[in-house]
This record gives C-alpha cells, sequence and structure tokens, in this order.
C-alpha cells in the first residue's frame, strides 16, 4: 500500500496537496557504462565477517550455478549487486519463503513468542482490528517478560489506528515511534508528508528476520486460495465491493543468518534518523552464525538518498537478463526507464511475464498502472491480471537465480518517495522456490492480449489517462 491508498475524493485532495509541496527528485538512468569493469570479481561475507579469497569465491560461483544453463549470468547478478551497494553477499542464510497471511503471521507471531532480549518492528500500516490486537498482545506480554519491544509505525499509514491502541503499547512499556507525522508539529527530524516508511520488517534478538509486502490487518486472515475459493472470485467487475470479501496475496520471507544484522542495522538507521528516543541496552548485534546455504544481501532505500538502490538493482537486473523477467507486483505504474528496460529485454529475446492485480484497494493506482499495457503488450510483455485475491505481492525472479521479496512496487512512490525494504537472493536454489510460486498464479488469472485489450471500452481508457497525470505522486 502507498500513502494508505486513502479512498477518494480525499486520496485526490491529499495528492493535489502533495503536488504542491513535493520536490523535483527523479529516478538516476542507468547507461552501459554502469556495468561492472570486472564481473568476476565478486566478494562474499562469512558469518565471521570475514571476505572470502578469490579462489573460495570461484567454488561458491559455481555451486551456485549448478543446473543453470548459461552460469555465467549469475556471475554477472552478483557482479552488479556489489556494484551497486557496495557491500559482499552475506553467505550462510537460511530463507524461508511465506506465502498468504495468515502463513507468515504464524511466522511473525512464532518469532515473538521466542524472543528472549529484543523486539524490533518496523510497518507501513498496524491496524487495531482482530489482527493489531492479536499482534499488541504478544508484544506486550513480551515486554512484561523483560523483552525489550521497539517500534516503528508510519504515521500516514496508521491514520486510522486509535490513538488508545498505541496508548496501550506505550503504557505496557513498549518503544513507539511515529514515522513522519502528519502534524509537522510533532515532527523532530524535519516535515514531508510526502516521504512514507512502507517497509515491513520484524527483527527478534538480532538473529531472524521477518520481510516483504504484509502489513498488519484482519484483510489477511484468509488464505490467498491458490486454485481455490478463497473467499470467493469476484473480480473488478463483479457486483458490489469486491474488496470487502477477497483474501489477500502476499510473499514474504523468514531469515535466520548473517544477513539479518544488515536489516538490523536498516531499523536502527531509520529509528536514529526520525531522532527516536534512547534505546535500552540491549545486544542487539549478537555474533551470528552460518544457519543456511543462501547467499543473500539486505537492500534499503530512503527518498533523502540520492539514488534508490533497489530501483537502481531493480533496472541492472533486468538489463542483464538472459533468459526470462518473471514480475508479480501489487501497484504497478512504472516510469520511462523500467518500461525501456522491460521492452528491451524482450527483444533481445527474453520471455518477460508480470502478474497484477485484476482489482485493487487504489482504484486511480490501478489505472495509471493500466495506462501503459497497450505499450508493454505491443512490445511482447506477457501481462497477466490476478483474479480470486488482492494481489499485495512484490516480488521478482530472474534468470532462475537472482531473486528479490520486499516492500516495493513498482511505482514512482516506492522508488522515490518511500523508505523502502527488499532483500535480494541469488542462486538457483532458491530461484526454484520462487518459480514455484509464480507459477501458481497465472492459473488464478486472466492473460491479456493486446487484441482484447485494444477493444475495452473509451471509459475505460479515461479513467487510464486520468490516472496516469497523477503517477508521479502515486
Amino acid at each position: 500500500m502507498t500513502l494508505r491508498r486513502i479512498r477518494l475524493p480525499f486520496r485526490a485532495i491529499a495528492v493535489l496537496a502533495l503536488a504542491g509541496i513535493a520536490g523535483c527528485s527523479s529516478l538516476p538512468v542507468l547507461t552501459p557504462d554502469m556495468a561492472p569493469a570486472n564481473p568476476g570479481a565478486v566478494q562474499f561475507q562469512t558469518a565471521s565477517g570475514r571476505i572470502v579469497s578469490p579462489e573460495r569465491s570461484r567454488e561458491i560461483l559455481a555451486r551456485l550455478s549448478a543446473g543453470d544453463p548459461n552460469p555465467d549470468s549469475l556471475a554477472l547478478h552478483l557482479a552488479l549487486e556489489q556494484e551497486v551497494s557496495g557491500s559482499p553477499l552475506s553467505l550462510g542464510n537460511h530463507v524461508v519463503l511465506l506465502e498468504n497471511g495468515p502463513n507468515t503471521y504464524a511466522a511473525m507471531l512464532s518469532a515473538i513468542a521466542s524472543a528472549r532480549d529484543h523486539i524490533n518492528m518496523e510497518t507501513y500500516i498496524l491496524e487495531g482490528d482482530e489482527a493489531g490486537q492479536r499482534f499488541a498482545d504478544a508484544l506486550i506480554e513480551k515486554q512484561r517478560q523483560g523483552v525489550q519491544v521497539n517500534l516503528i509505525c508510519d504515521a500516514v499509514g496508521t491514520l486510522g489506528t486509535p490513538k488508545a491502541f498505541f496508548q496501550r503499547l506505550i503504557d505496557a512499556g513498549i518503544q513507539v515511534l511515529m514515522f513522519n507525522p502528519v502534524n509537522p508539529l510533532k515532527a523532530k527530524a524535519g516535515w514531508d508528508v510526502n516521504q512514507r516508511d512502507h517497509r515491513k520488517l520484524l527483527v527478534v534478538d538480532g538473529r531472524v528476520a521477518v520481510l516483504g509486502g504484509i502489513n498488519i490487518s484482519s484483510v489477511y486472515s484468509g488464505g490467498s486460495s491458490f486454485g481455490g475459493s478463497g473467499g470467493g472470485g469476484a473480480g473488478a467487475g463483479a457486483g458490489g465491493d469486491p474488496k470487502q470479501h477477497l483474501p489477500w496475496r502476499d510473499t514474504d520471507l523468514q531469515i535466520d543468518g548473517p544477513v539479518v544484522a544488515q536489516f538490523q542495522k536498516l531499523f536502527m538507521d531509520t529509528w536514529q534518523s526520525q531522532k527516536g528516543p534512547t534505546l535500552a541496552a540491549r545486544d542487539y548485534f549478537p555474533q551470528l552464525v552460518r544457519n543456511g546455504d543462501e547467499v543473500v544481501r539486505a537492500i534499503g532505500s530512503a527518498p533523502d538518498e540520492l539514488f534508490s538502490q533497489i530501483y537502481v538493482t531493480l533496472i541492472s537486473a533486468i538489463n542483464t537478463a538472459d533468459t526470462e523477467v518473471l514480475l508479480t507486483n501489487a501497484y504497478f505504474v512504472p516510469d520511462p526507464q523500467l518500461v525501456k528496460a522491460l521492452l528491451q529485454a524482450v527483444a533481445r529475446g527474453v520471455v518477460v511475464k508480470m502478474i497484477v492485480p485484476s482489482v485493487t484497494d487504489s482504484s486511480l493506482v490501478f489505472h495509471a498502472g493500466r495506462a501503459h499495457y497497450d505499450t508493454l503488450l505491443a512490445g511482447g510483455v506477457k501481462l497477466y491480471e490476478r483474479r480470486k485475491a488482492l494481489l499485495h505481492a512484490k516480488t521478482a525472479l530472474i534468470d532462475g537465480v537472482w531473486s528479490t521479496v520486499g516492500s516495493t512496487n513498482l511505482d514512482w512512490r516506492s522508488f522515490l518517495h518511500n523508505q523502502e525494504l527488499t532483500a535480494v537472493i541469488l542462486g538457483s536454489q532458491f530461484g526454484v522456490k520462487m518459480r514455484e510460486a509464480f507459477d501458481r498464479d497465472p492459473a488464478d488469472s486472466d492473460e491479456i492480449t493486446l487484441e482484447a485489450w485494444r477493444r475495452r471500452p473509451v471509459g475505460t481508457w479515461a479513467k487510464e489517462w486520468f490516472g496516469s497525470l497523477w503517477e508521479y505522486w502515486l
């Protein structure tokens, strides 16, 4: 969700207001000379923080590329990752792919229950509904047990949450920090209501992290039903409000291993940049050990940075794609460079498939994204609109070896105005799991063809045109 996806007419008013105060930030232009000069000089970091030797790095690359018909593609993707972030890849992580709200909530609540030292949680939306109360009860119980709980919530994302909900947390001793308050008199770190914290992150004892696209809300109480009824299969054209009976489809990760320290640092950086109260002394960065075989990099982005590392990483990966690009995204309002990257990939023989929503909680964003369908379909991109669920996932799989799951939508807001977070997992082993998850969605989707799309009603076209006028701020 972005800017809470506030319903019209208030949303239109809010966007107009933001248009007057937004800066002239723009996305970086990636050119061929941004490619790494030495694709073979990839660095890996062990659990102890040691950088492995070039010889050992080559062995790791060979293992990660096992079964890949084009092993050189992984080496190039890894080099690009390093070039963008400037940091080595983290070895020895265990990554679990979480699908559907119930599975992710179960993992989060289990991790919270296991906490012995501290819990750091960051979220865009935290509702005061049944799901929110479950998390509040769990966090308060751990605080009472002596576990320090630190919570960051976005001020716009929680506009509808009763103040009493947060007061209960504060009264229990939980440190609560509101990111970028709507009221400028309450701001501690400068004020720009257009900049939001869209990250979703849970770090427990500095050892376990859960992240992805999921917010804390009862809309996730049902599964997204791969192939099932899932609470109803009504689409955008059905009577009533389809959002009221569709389950939400999201994707998240649970990670145990050395890379958790990078996610912890991103949380701490946000706390400090927002001038949060002094944190209680805890073991926030414990000594971490190898827990698995996955190679992971944590990437965060913030609007006050020179450019979004997440955006540059994604565009670089698409530009490097050799065989396929598989994208699933909830709010697809691409900038010209992303459109160009996708079309150029198809032109050089890469299969590009995208799964996007058939119904959404933001009509303006929905139609702004659809304004790009004609160009993409004409260029050979395959588009599928997901039915039977309200799609909220943000994932990518490129060449079967480059995977990403996080909070970032493929829209201007995520790349320019929001704090976002993503995990990049390298290697074909995890890529197989991502492909299995991706391949389940088309069965519950409608493929959009160019011929059919060009026969859409003029009223639909008018909505797309209007939505496209606002895409920079959506």
